[in-house]
């Protein structure tokens, strides 16, 4: 019977960022993964990378590693990431005050340039001058998150690594040690087991009764083919309301209904933004929904109504683009740091998940967490890691 260094559970970027980064320590590494192509956050993020966005000495360090990896991971990695530098364009409603709004982001390790609408029209020519009261314009990094995710995996692969498409079911438990996991075809065994699997580690994690604060919302958002329409910049708006939903879902209070895995708990909420990936092709809108069942039904119908309804009255060129509505879950954690590092009160299980900005915290955090999986002193490991408490 084989046996293993590492297990990673889920082979979205979180998952394929560990994996590479545990093989190049030398250590054994099976990264498994329930589906050929994977319909995760990965696969429908924006792939924007908010470099910008530390509000603590830890996270402003996160932040500045993140995208010195990424301006160099296309070699590292020998494939194209797609990585490139480009404007963010935060969109003040029309009824805000332009500069209550910019003083909101005056915590942030860059803050941003407030522009008038006539300002923020040059800088996008897509923006309705109607809808908005101006623009807060920030730095930002991109990459292609799929190709990212797969390059990671490539790279895995040639440090003679395992990746297996099957589904892991359970864990393997004895008493308070994990000794490897369940799939519907087999069973695997390692040292240590690490969970990333984004909004369905939490129900996993509960069948062996680990009880761990990560949360999930149902995103939803539209994918396009490619369009002769050229949007400039990465728009979003600038008062995200996903994070007031994120807050109100992890109030103690709402922990009970999300143990029962209930059908929708709060009201979702849309972000009218928008990215342009380099092939042409568009990432639009995104819903925003807690129902603690991660899998529930959600109707496409009017999800992507409301998605095109919203787009178009910022971007109204972008508004009938076709293309296909898409869901996934997205993990969050109850404060800005991620959960990262052993699980307490077990042995053999890690956790390796619930990330903000997963795309600029997740490549760094991979490499600290593998220092200390490795036996080396981490401090950012031994920093984060009170987070899990």
């Amino acid at each position: 019977m084989k046996k293993y260094d590492w297990i990673v559970i889920g082979g979205g970027i979180t998952g394929s960022a560990l994996a590479y980064e545990l093989a190049k320590k030398g250590l054994s590494v099976l990264l498994l993964e329930k589906d050929v192509r994977p319909q995760n956050a990965t696969a429908y993020s924006y792939g924007g990378l908010a470099y910008w966005s530390g509000t603590t000495k830890l996270t402003r360090q996160l932040c500045q590693e993140g995208i010195a990896i990424h301006r160099q991971l296309s070699a590292e990695l020998a494939a194209d990431t797609q990585f490139r530098e480009l404007d963010l364009v935060l969109t003040i409603n029309a009824e805000d005050d332009p500069q209550e709004v910019a003083a909101g982001y005056a915590q942030f390790a860059i803050t941003p340039r407030l522009l008038d609408v006539g300002e923020a029209c040059k800088l996008e020519p897509l923006l309705n001058p109607k809808a908005i009261a101006g623009v807060l314009q920030l730095p930002h990094g991109h990459i292609h998150p799929e190709e990212t995710n797969l390059a990671y995996q490539q790279a895995f692969l040639r440090l003679k690594q395992e990746i297996i498409i099957e589904q892991v079911i359970e864990l393997l438990q004895e008493k308070e040690t994990i000794l490897g996991v369940k799939t519907r075809q087999n069973n695997y065994y390692a040292e240590n087991t690490v969970v990333c699997a984004g909004g369905f580690s939490r129900s996993l994690l509960q069948k062996v009764g680990i009880k761990v604060k990560v949360y999930f919302t149902h995103a939803q958002l539209i994918r396009t083919p490619p369009s002769e329409i050229q949007l400039k910049t990465l728009v979003m708006p600038a008062k995200l309301q996903r994070l007031n939903l994120e807050a109100t879902a992890v109030k103690s209070e709402m922990e009970e209904l999300w143990e029962k895995q209930t059908q929708e708990l709060i009201t979702g909420v849309m972000e009218a933004g928008a990215i342009q990936f380099l092939d042409g092709s568009f990432c639009l809108g995104q819903i925003s929904q807690i129902i603690t069942d991660p899998e529930a039904e959600i109707n496409p119908k009017i999800s992507e109504e409301t998605i095109r309804n919203g787009v178009g009255k910022i971007l109204p060129a972008l508004a009938n683009l076709p293309g296909n509505w898409r869901n996934c879950l997205v993990a969050f954690a109850p404060n800005s740091l991620p959960l990262v590092g052993a699980i307490n009160g077990f042995k053999g299980i890690h956790f390796f998940n619930g990330f903000t900005s997963t795309l600029i915290f997740a490549p760094p955090l991979a490499r600290h967490f593998a220092n200390w999986a490795a036996g080396e002193k981490d401090e950012v490991m031994i920093q984060i890691t009170l987070n899990n408490c």
